[in-house]
């Protein structure tokens, strides 16, 4: 570390890794901003965005004085937006034969139920998705049949009645469906329906398009810990909690990171390498671990669960109904090794950390809430994301000691342990 000070961070390379999300990625540099001003001025201390400075396709410069120390912060965000948006890029028609091979792809296998043991806001979070497409289908169906029965009453004896009704019919049927896929940026059906079938596809695996991401992220990532950082520290959100799982097992598993004394390492001979922290928050790990041909996720969190290489802390709340609250990753999963470290599970405790007023305001909008993790709180506690990111302690530094919430879960229901 080139502070000199073990555990201390005046200069900090952060990586994002977004979930399944095919917005733009400065969407992540403005909400960065605005809930950062509002944590900062909560909490009491300096934070500001600039543009970045580090390398990479997106990303801002952080500088914030926390604690009497002055700390600067390059964040990027890995992008694969534009893979999420092609697999969003489905016919009504085709939304609807993923639906089908979806829900097979979880009832058959049993994942589905085995995912109930662990947590159900999650699992009925995945079932919304199947239940709200086929409600508008028979609602479709419903104004279909209605207005054909009412056409065909004004209409007695008109030549090929049934063929003109089946017309008028299936164009009400066409028409409802485009109306409800035109509202879905509130009722996130196709979006979530999508998101599910984007893992179910492939049973867990990770698509070719994928992994090559995947590989392309691992080398930011080399490169960033070869450079003279504190802490280098990886943000795997949602679905992106289980890509960088892979990402970072791939690095140690390889001998792709630095060692003490290298000559090449800017520090010089003797210096330390940068600390890696990954942070997971609301991660959705067993819906992709759960599914049989997830070997490889269920390999990688066997591995990295015991590696000293890094420091892992996982974030999630009951609040949360996107998210695996609580859940062990890698206990749950079925693959937890002797000798087990890795991750610290903690609770970002909503119902605590927001104000009565402000869970109030919260509390039924889901997908909102699966964000909250970068987002201010009225009444932080330990975890405060823009401490983690741009204050002065490594996350190994910041969290040494913490115990795991006591309502940790680590019940091993997945059917499929596998790992080869």
């Amino acid at each position: 570390m080139t502070s000199g000070s073990k555990g201390r961070v005046h200069r900090r390379r952060v990586f994002y890794i977004p979930g399944y999300d095919p917005i733009h990625p400065r969407r992540y540099r403005e909400l960065y901003r605005k809930e950062g001003a509002d944590q900062a001025r909560i909490s009491g201390y300096e934070i500001s965005l600039a543009p970045k400075r580090a390398g990479g396709p997106y990303g801002w410069h952080v500088t914030s004085t926390q604690d009497g120390a002055e700390v600067e912060a390059d964040v990027e965000v890995l992008v694969w937006s534009d893979i999420v948006r092609s697999s969003m890029g489905k016919s009504i028609p085709a939304t609807y034969a993923q639906l089908i091979r979806t829900a097979w792809a979880y009832i058959a296998s049993g994942a589905l139920f085995r995912l109930m043991r662990l947590r159900k806001g999650p699992v009925i979070a995945a079932l919304y998705p199947i239940v709200a497409l086929i409600v508008q289908a028979l609602i479709g169906f419903g104004l279909g049949w209605a207005t054909a029965a009412l056409a065909l009453t004004r209409l007695p004896g008109f030549p090929l009645d049934w063929l003109a009704g089946l017309i008028l019919g299936a164009a009400i049927l066409a028409l409802t469906l485009r109306w409800f896929r035109g509202k879905d940026g509130k009722l996130f059906a196709y979006y979530l329906m999508h998101d599910y079938a984007f893992t179910a596809r492939w049973g867990g695996a990770n698509p070719p398009e994928l992994e090559a991401r995947m590989a392309e992220f691992a080398a930011r990532i080399e490169d960033a810990m070869r450079e003279d950082w504190d802490e280098v520290l990886i943000v795997g959100h949602s679905s992106g909690a289980h890509l960088a799982v892979s990402i970072l097992a791939d690095l140690i598993r390889e001998n792709r990171l630095p060692s003490s004394g290298l000559s090449k390492y800017p520090g010089g001979p003797g210096a330390a390498p940068p600390a890696l922290a990954f942070l997971s928050l609301g991660q959705v790990i067993p819906m992709v671990s759960y599914l049989p041909r997830a070997t490889r996720l269920r390999a990688d969190l066997q591995f990295l669960a015991t590696r000293p290489e890094l420091f892992w802390l996982d974030v999630t709340a009951p609040g949360d109904g996107c998210a695996f609250a609580l859940c062990d990753p890698v206990a749950v999963s079925g693959v937890a090794p002797e000798g087990q470290i890795h991750p610290l599970v903690i609770s970002a405790a909503f119902t605590q950390t927001l104000s009565p007023a402000r869970w109030k305001d919260l509390r039924w909008r889901f997908f909102r809430l699966h964000f909250q993790y970068l987002c201010a709180f009225d009444r932080p506690r330990d975890y405060d994301y823009f401490r983690l990111t741009a204050g002065p302690l490594t996350l190994a530094e910041r969290f040494h000691g913490r115990p795991p919430s006591k309502s940790r879960i680590t019940t091993p229901a997945n059917r499929f342990s596998s790992v080869t």
